[in-house]
């Protein structure tokens, strides 16, 4: 079973790509944090994750803090906290660039044109919404920016002709295209996803480094599929196959606590998204994340959510 797998479909994620853009040297664009332009991109969205998928050309990214990253064809930057930052080839000014392409947002994927007119680069931006409580688990792992070349295989190379064949087509008079879109984009962001995963030094700790483990990754894979599950450490050390104690050392040292402690709060992250997302009981809800009485879920739930379960569906 795949760790990252079962969390993702939970998470739900909402993606779409919703801009297709043409630089000239010398460029330079920059973008607000994306819980400012959440209402532009998905109104209602608790959190969004932005990329941009450079598929012709140079360029380079880079944030507030000075951090910088060089882009070449292939490359998808990410920026899954929503951090501010900027986009540019050559030496001149940032521009904002909700001012500058205001007026191509409602005009779907047709090309945005800018620029001092030298060398071309092109990109496709996409976005991912989802429920920060749910992706916490994934999103705390990874840095503020992250670039990952999509393009140095075969299932690589598909997966950027099919983005680049379906922007070209968005503005045809087939049906479906945004359909299409939106689903390519959340493939690119979990490809992107699974190869920062695979290149993470062996040193690293951590969600991710744990889901690439063999058997963590296995033991988060059994625990996200059926949280519920009166789970001990010693069923999930025989079901992945080793020592109780090896178990135990072994998931503490990627994830920082015990099993038991993870699964407890997982559990009250379900909880806590059935409550606002479903006309569920609160008795319903607790047994559905594995708690037999009532009373001892209302307990825990406001331990860490500071009010009772009912007043958290209340305020939300």
């Amino acid at each position: 079973m795949d760790a990252l797998s079962e969390v993702l479909k939970i998470v739900k994620l909402q993606g779409a790509l919703f801009f297709n853009a043409e630089f000239s040297a010398p460029w330079c664009v920059k973008t607000s944090r994306s819980s400012e332009v959440a209402s532009m991109l998905c109104p209602g969205a608790d959190h969004v994750i932005i990329y941009h998928h450079l598929t012709e050309g140079r360029a380079y990214a880079q944030l507030p803090d000075g951090s910088r990253r060089d882009l070449g064809p292939g490359d998808v930057v990410i920026f899954p906290h929503g951090d501010a930052h900027t986009l540019g080839s050559g030496s001149t000014k940032p521009v904002d660039s909700l001012k500058i392409f205001a007026k191509n947002w409602n005009h779907g994927l047709k090309v945005a044109r800018y620029g001092g007119g030298g060398e071309l680069t092109k990109f496709v931006c996409g976005f991912m919404a989802c429920d920060p409580n749910l992706s916490e688990v994934v999103l705390a792992g990874l840095p503020s920016m992250f670039v990952v070349n999509i393009a140095s295989d075969s299932a690589g190379q598909w997966l950027a002709n099919s983005i680049q064949f379906s922007v070209r087509e968005s503005g045809g008079p087939g049906t479906g295209s945004e359909v299409v879109l939106a689903k390519l984009s959340e493939v690119l962001f979990v490809e992107t996803l699974r190869r920062f995963v695979q290149d993470l030094p062996d040193r690293q700790k951590g969600w991710l480094a744990g889901a690439r483990d063999p058997v963590i990754g296995e033991a988060l894979a059994l625990l996200h599929k059926d949280p519920a599950h009166p789970w001990t450490v010693a069923n999930l050390a025989r079901k992945v196959g080793v020592s109780r104690t090896r178990f135990a050392e072994r998931f503490r040292h990627f994830l920082g606590e015990p099993p038991m402690a993870y699964l407890a709060r997982w559990r009250l992250k379900l909880a806590a998204e059935i409550l606002v997302s479903s006309n569920a009981n609160v008795g319903e809800i607790a047994a559905k994340v594995g708690y037999a009485s009532e009373a001892a879920f209302n307990r825990v739930f406001k331990r860490e959510f500071g009010c009772p379960p009912a007043q958290f569906r209340r305020s939300r």
